[in-house]
């Protein structure tokens, strides 16, 4: 009866365990077609153009920063209670990292860490993303339910995808979550010898991904010019002829 009690719902198990904006199979040769949108019925992640067959389910949307996935925190919270796992605020808005990340070490000691992966925290959280608290309280045995939410399939209506365009970029606003959005991790990691060295890289892992991308969009016309330029090999002076 234990066991029973510490099981994943369905839609959680799928939501931790799915791959998101892969290109959907059904929708291959059309635009837009990464899959985005988590089916809380279906337990699935489905694209824009899979949205009219689940017209009647509760839909979550998916949204990424970095790679990583993430879903707004005022949506989440609908589901199941998200305290102690640290919000990172992106663009104005809260969000919540479904899964941990891989990190070059680990930073124990005096510092605030994550209860399962050991990343370093903000006070007063405990939790890096929803997986590391799922997995920590099943961990210790504990009862899910007492977590989780009743789902109000009003508030994952379709009616929120309606209205938008599915050739536009407003459908699906992930691609506001940009390299140049700021964490919400300021300079509060005090108290370990590698905080710092963290804050630093990840920091500096930020603004060479944007230089890169400046410099991809700016080597056009201008860089080709440079480069044949400096490539172009002078040729042998021409003397005059004796006479």
């Amino acid at each position: 009866m234990e066991m029973e009690m510490v099981v994943k719902p369905a839609w959680l198990e799928g939501l931790m365990a799915e791959t998101f904006f892969g290109v959907c199979g059904v929708h291959e040769n059309r635009r837009k077609n990464e899959k985005n949108v988590f089916c809380l019925l279906c337990c699935l992640s489905i694209c824009p153009h899979c949205l009219p067959s689940h017209r009647s389910h509760p839909l979550l949307q998916v949204r990424r920063y970095v790679y990583h996935d993430v879903v707004r925190l005022g949506e989440l919270e609908k589901l199941i209670e998200c305290s102690y796992i640290q919000p990172y605020t992106i663009n104005g808005a809260k969000v919540i990292f479904l899964n941990q990340r891989p990190q070059s070490k680990s930073c124990k000691g005096s510092a605030n860490i994550c209860f399962t992966c050991d990343r370093i925290l903000q006070e007063p959280f405990h939790f890096c993303s929803l997986s590391c608290k799922v997995d920590h309280l099943v961990d210790r045995g504990e009862d899910l339910s007492t977590i989780l939410h009743r789902i109000d399939e009003s508030d994952f209506a379709f009616s929120q995808f309606e209205g938008l365009r599915m050739d536009g970029p407003e459908l699906i606003d992930y691609d506001q979550i940009t390299t140049n959005s700021i964490l919400e991790d300021p300079l509060q990691y005090k108290g370990s010898s590698c905080s710092n060295q963290t804050i630093g890289n990840s920091e500096m892992s930020l603004r060479d991904t944007e230089v890169v991308r400046k410099k991809k969009k700016d080597s056009g016309f201008l860089g080709g010019i440079v480069l044949s330029l400096s490539n172009k090999r002078k040729g042998t002076p021409q003397r005059a002829p004796l006479s």
